[in-house]
């Protein structure tokens, strides 16, 4: 009985599949909807594309680069454009990210916009800034046994100009099945560094992007990618600082700590770095270098995982239990944040709970 059921759900998946198959390959290769011209910011550029894709793609094949950290799923709503003609009617994927102000005000996800008319669109005039680049890997190296440092040589444009904070989009090639997709990551070097991108990329399993960064690309291959995206960056006042991250999420603290170094910003500052055991920790002895030529850093590693017998020394538990035991006043503060909404969420209504204001709080949600 029990086999007959699992054979009947089989059934019914591989038919929904295969007609989701058949969907997208009418929607590609049967409908045709000729030539569409997009009018971005009432008349400022016009684009001549061909219709059936989504509004993000079409615009990326025109050098246009929208930020979109989960690669145009729908699910980071990064992708936010104000679409005021020919956009269609909002759906599903789309409601649950937009306001009700945000739909009186014609903004939608850009990754969920089908071009099959002539479109109006609103384009934030940054993003006009955004560039693709030809890179190399230079170096490609182990921080722990799931994450990886990457060096990226710029060839073409052979230099970038970012505000520490930001982030790229990664563009992995088709590979063993696999359709290219663009994939966001925050930058780990300092703006100073002009002629190549770091960046800290964690493996997320199944993940099309990480897997080919894992498994395939090698030192020395090419890269492709765009950017700067993003306004995750140090604010200009004299507040002391608290720092929040985990895992990948090192990636836009470890630039904007050592962007303060080199801009002589002495803002007392405490990182938390949260992590489950020690074999999750890395730049552990960069950190405490930077410690000794910075009086105003401190760096707290905590654990909230590690066995009890380890001999671990520092800080134990969940990061939001050892942020508050330090700073169970943080109402003079600022807070910047990195890492998955969860430890976001949570970061943040410990921080709120502790007397910080809420607008003191910046962070860059990692999809």
């Amino acid at each position: 009985m029990l086999l007959q059921i699992a054979i009947s759900v089989g059934f019914l998946l591989a038919c929904g599949l295969v007609l989701a198959g058949l969907l997208l390959l009418a929607e590609k290769k049967i409908l045709n909807y000729g030539t569409c011209h997009i009018d971005i910011n009432a008349g400022r550029k016009g684009l001549d594309v061909d219709g059936g894709s989504s509004l993000l793609s079409s615009l990326a094949q025109q050098d246009i680069f929208i930020p979109s950290a989960c690669g145009g799923r729908g699910s980071c709503a990064y992708c936010k454009l104000k679409v005021n003609a020919g956009g269609g009617m909002i759906g599903p994927v789309e409601e649950p990210y937009l306001s009700a102000d945000e739909r009186k005000d014609n903004v939608r996800l850009a990754c969920q916009v089908k071009v099959r008319k002539d479109l109006a669109v609103e384009i934030p005039e940054e993003l006009f800034s955004v560039r693709r680049f030809r890179a190399r890997l230079a170096h490609k190296r182990p921080l722990t046994h799931d994450i990886v440092e990457l060096r990226l040589e710029l060839l073409e444009p052979d230099a970038i100009s970012f505000e520490a904070g930001q982030y790229v989009q990664l563009e992995s090639p088709e590979y063993k099945g696999h359709d290219s997709v663009m994939r966001a990551y925050s930058i780990s070097s300092v703006p100073s560094d002009t002629h190549a991108v770091e960046l800290i990329v964690r493996l997320v399993p199944d993940g099309i992007c990480t897997t080919w960064v894992f498994e395939h690309l090698k030192e020395g291959d090419p890269v492709a990618l765009s950017g700067p995206y993003g306004f995750f960056h140090l604010a200009d006042t004299q507040a002391p600082i608290i720092c929040i991250a985990g895992g990948s999420g090192m990636a836009p603290i470890w630039s904007i700590v050592r962007d303060m170094k080199e801009k002589g910003v002495a803002r007392p500052t405490t990182y938390f770095f949260g992590a489950l055991t020690q074999r999750d920790l890395f730049f552990m002895d960069e950190f405490k270098k930077l410690e000794q030529d910075c009086p105003w850093f401190h760096f707290v590693p905590a654990l909230s995982k590690e066995p009890e017998d380890s001999g671990w020394t520092g800080e134990r538990g969940l990061i939001t239990e050892v942020v508050s035991r330090h700073f169970p006043d943080a109402s003079k503060h600022e807070a910047y944040l990195c890492g998955s909404p969860g430890m976001i969420d949570a970061s943040i209504k410990t921080l709120v709970q502790n007397g910080m204001p809420e607008a003191n709080v910046f962070y860059d949600k990692f999809s």
